[in-house]
């Protein structure tokens, strides 16, 4: 049976929408809190690489740890997603620099894709520009040898692929309702930071939710489509 692994850094940050497409394509999910439970022994057929309040450029043993395994699977030409801190641990893993960005990007923000995520067999078959829901303070350049997919104003670089079966998002195409809550409760200090109220965050996010699960459930079909 396929199997994917999801490594998850917080309890209130799962794989949200991404569960339900593996699901209807018969793959098992397994979900690891890394830093309570350590790595897995592997990264499955699929690698899901979630987010949290932490930072890659922290001093812990298991973010170093972490990364390495990423880049293991990287190179290895694994299917990988990386998720916010996932698309930074992709970043940091591919020798690209992680830093702050000029300023919290929380909630829907609109992107815009790149040239060259216009003609990505994921990001190519939606709109131009498109809402994504954000939760991030951290940017990072283009690691080498990588594709930029997508951009906004605060980050330049929103998305961008890794080969053909690698994806990192800083943005959440995965997030459901009560994800949006555990953030706001969880991370309240960011809300105050930005000044932003939770009621609306969540009453502008929850329209386009539907929309932003289409295209985790079209990442998930593309990345297990078989190699030819």
């Amino acid at each position: 049976m396929t199997k994917a692994i999801c490594l998850q850094h917080v309890p209130f940050e799962g794989p949200g929408a991404f569960a339900a497409a593996l699901t209807t394509r018969g793959v098992s999910l397994e979900t690891c809190l890394v830093p309570q439970d350590g790595l897995p022994k592997d990264s499955g057929d699929l690698l899901i690489v979630m987010g949290g309040p932490m930072s890659v450029n922290d001093s812990d043993a298991w973010i170093a740890e972490e990364a390495a395994f990423i880049k293991s699977a990287l190179l290895a030409g694994k299917p990988v997603i990386g998720v916010c801190l996932g698309s930074q641990f992709m970043a940091k893993a591919l020798g690209a620099t992680v830093r702050s960005g000029k300023a919290l990007e929380i909630g829907m923000t609109p992107v815009r894709l790149t040239d060259e995520g216009k003609t990505d067999p994921v990001f190519g078959a939606g709109p131009e520009s498109f809402e994504v829901f954000e939760w991030h303070g951290e940017i990072f350049d283009l690691p080498k040898d990588c594709v930029p997919l997508a951009g906004s104003d605060i980050a330049p670089l929103q998305a961008f692929r890794y080969g053909d079966r690698a994806y990192g998002l800083l943005f959440h195409v995965e997030m459901e309702e009560d994800g949006i809550d555990s953030l706001c409760r969880e991370c309240a200090s960011d809300l105050m930071k930005a000044r932003l109220a939770a009621q609306q965050i969540k009453a502008t996010a929850l329209p386009r939710l539907p929309q932003l699960h289409e295209m985790a459930d079209r990442l998930i079909g593309h990345l297990l489509r078989p190699t030819r």
